[in-house]
Parts: structure tokens; sequence; C-alpha cells
């Protein structure tokens, strides 16, 4: 979560786009909360402004411009993967860029076409 806010220039864990929390107890593990890189993504098609973008290899790319903070995307996205940045009232999408999967010490995440 750091390298992905330090994506955003921010050094703490407010703005990041992906999530990781507890699936309810140390025994019972994480749970990350990431986009799936939809092909056809919900979050773009009630977005009424065009601010998301559909993104070659899937999921969106945010054009920051054209948003109006209305949070249509937070409530569409089916696997809460469109978190909120509060301070600029504009969604944080994730790139895939995979700066997740090179700071992560312990190799859990991967960065994958999904089938």
């Amino acid at each position: 979560m750091f390298a992905c806010s330090r994506r955003f220039g921010s050094a703490g864990l407010g703005k990041t786009a992906i999530l990781i929390r507890s699936a309810g107890g140390i025994e019972r593990g994480f749970v990350v909360q990431v986009c799936r890189a939809c092909e056809d993504p919900p979050c773009a098609a009630v977005c009424p402004t065009d601010a998301l973008k559909l993104r070659s290899g899937g999921g969106v790319l945010l054009e920051a411009a054209r948003c109006i903070g209305c949070r249509l995307c937070v409530d569409a996205c089916t696997v809460d993967a469109v978190l909120w940045d509060d301070e600029s009232d504009k969604p944080m999408i994730c790139v895939h860029c995979g700066l997740c999967v090179q700071a992560c010490p312990y190799g859990v995440l991967e960065l994958s076409k999904g089938g």
C-alpha cells in the first residue's frame, strides 16, 4: 500500500488504489481489494462525464479534470476496488503499474492476466 501511495505522491496510506484488510482475525488472513481490470468496467459505464477511460488490457484510467466527484464509480464497482481520495474528491484508480508487486516483501502479490 505504501508503494501505491508513493505513486500518488503521498508518504502515508491515505492515498492508495489497493486495500489490504483483515479477513476476520489472524487465523483467517487478509483480503486484497484491488481493481480486477474488468473488460467492460461498470465504473466507466456509470461515469456521467466520461472521466474513466477504458485502459488497454482492461480496467480504466482516470482523467481527473473531467471528474465531478459524484462517486457513482465507487458504488458501481462490483469488487469494491474503487477507493476514494477525500482530499481531491476523486477516485483512486489502480493503473496496474505493478509497484505493489515489486514492493511486497512476502511475494504474495502478482500481476497477471485473468482468465
